[in-house]
């Protein structure tokens, strides 16, 4: 029949550990097409007369191993023109086959008839080797294709196709990036067979010096629970264990109501380390915003509303959706571009829900009063409600300024409380049209003035006397001296 390609498996060892049925096939079969020759049963099957034909060159004519599969499934499929082909593959057919699915999805396609005999996976004699139980959960990684992003630290892992050296090496690297260097790893090759090497070796030694072969997979057992403090779904635990019933009563009585306070405080003290440019400090704080998200999170799926996927999948959803430039065909080579385009497609968002009454609608909410003036000049600047130039806002500030004065002078306290903010707000508007953020610059004058008045006081203590025995014009001399050293 023109077009079929049975597939046949040639286990992970030894000749005895081929089905008598597979065997048959193999010794009855005119020639046999392998993707490789280099494989002991086809040493054993060459003894007994059987003919094999190769793509171990196809290996060297291509430096991505995406490309070497693609031509060898063409090469295939033009034999299967002539005459039904018999491919054998290592292990198992549907086991870490990449050249037996692209063939499959030839057969959706109607191109090709496939059929797989099976043969024996590397799975089975790996678990007895390393004495497993896959039903506690178990990944099987590529190691051609591994990312730290794929590993799951508290199950077994075994990761195919480390063949050589560089590829031990390349997976060394992506394993340390979770595992401790010291951490065991246990090498075996040629699982089950006669042949079967295992050893067990610290992480950072694992491409010094092993037997590496196509047969070789590597083990890397599951990780004590503190080990796995790094990893997301511990955090996740934790969180459930502190609002569950038998755990923290201060986490099980919080809403999202009694948090907003708490977000805002760790929101400004990492502002804080930002400032600092202290690493540490800024590692601890942002773990205290992740920890308010993860609250809510958790809150929100205590009360059946939503979960922290749902969290995550909506902001994916918008970063790929608001970011065509990067996930999609459209253009942006620059920060501008990049900030067009994201407004245009905000506005087609709006445009699908239903349409709000003011501009300024949401505009700063929950935020801060001097963070939620600039949102709102913002948004009133978008729709064309602005001044010219700078020098408007400069005239506006001036104007404020006069009027909270005679206020003052009047003595009508309330009054001056609304210019007193009118001034605020004008101020805010001449900061915007000068680029600068008000929240970071009154942070940084407050951090200013902490740490010139803390010169004060360490001099004041240093003098024996106290502050009230100082005059304000004593106590302004150590200002001057603070503000020339650069504090």
């Amino acid at each position: 029949m023109p077009n079929q390609i049975t597939i046949i498996g040639l286990g992970a060892g030894d000749l005895d550990q081929l089905p008598l049925g597979i065997y048959k096939t193999l010794t009855n079969a005119g020639t046999v097409m392998a993707r490789t020759m280099d494989h002991p049963v086809i040493d054993a099957l060459l003894a007994e007369g059987v003919r094999f034909s190769s793509f171990d060159h196809v290996y060297e004519a291509h430096d991505q191993f995406e490309e070497v599969y693609k031509d060898i499934v063409n090469r295939l499929v033009e034999e299967a023109k002539k005459e039904p082909v018999l491919y054998a593959v290592p292990g198992h057919p549907l086991v870490a086959e990449q050249t037996v699915q692209l063939l499959l999805d030839l057969q959706k396609q109607g191109i090709l008839t496939v059929e797989v005999l099976g043969g024996q996976s590397f799975l089975d004699p790996l678990f007895t080797a390393v004495g497993i139980d896959p039903i506690e959960g178990f990944q099987l990684l590529d190691g051609t294709a591994l990312k730290s992003d794929d590993l799951h630290m508290d199950q077994h892992i075994i990761i195919g196709q480390v063949y050589d050296g560089f590829m031990a090496s390349d997976v060394k690297l992506t394993l340390m990036e979770k595992y401790p260097d010291d951490y065991p790893v246990t090498i075996v090759t040629a699982a089950g067979s006669s042949s079967q090497y295992m050893k067990t070796v610290p992480l950072y030694e694992l491409d010094h010096g092993m037997e590496l072969s196509n047969l070789t997979s590597l083990y890397v057992a599951p990780v004590k629970e503190e080990q796995a403090y790094g990893e997301f779904f511990k955090l996740r635990q934790i969180i459930a264990v502190l609002r569950s019933p038998d755990g923290c009563p201060w986490d099980r009585e919080q809403t999202h109501e009694s948090l907003k306070k708490h977000l805002i405080e760790e929101a400004y003290e990492l502002l804080e380390a930002i400032d600092q440019k202290d690493i540490d400090h800024i590692t601890e704080e942002l773990g205290d915003v992740l920890l308010q998200v993860m609250l809510h999170a958790q809150i929100g799926e205590d009360d059946g509303y939503f979960t922290i996927q749902d969290v995550i999948r909506t902001l994916t959803e918008k970063m790929i959706r608001r970011h065509p430039h990067v996930f999609g065909d459209k253009e942006a080579k620059t920060a501008d571009d990049v900030r067009s385009n994201w407004q245009s497609i905000k506005q087609q968002e709006k445009g699908t829900q239903q349409e709000a009454p003011s501009l300024l609608k949401g505009k700063g909410s929950g935020m801060p009063a001097l963070m939620q003036a600039v949102e709102l000049q913002k948004a009133a600047a978008k729709a064309g409600f602005d001044w010219d130039d700078r020098s408007g806002a400069w005239d506006k500030l001036e104007e404020e300024w006069q009027e909270f004065q005679e206020e003052v002078a009047n003595g009508n306290k309330e009054a001056s409380f609304k210019e007193f903010g009118d001034v605020l707000f004008a101020l805010v508007n001449v900061s915007r049209f000068h680029d600068i953020y008000p929240e970071e610059a009154l942070v940084s004058a407050n951090q200013k003035f902490i740490s010139r008045f803390s010169f004060v006081e360490k001099k004041v203590l240093e003098s024996g006397r106290t502050f009230n025995s100082y005059t304000l014009a004593e106590l302004d001399e150590y200002w001057k001296e603070a503000k020339n050293l650069g504090l």
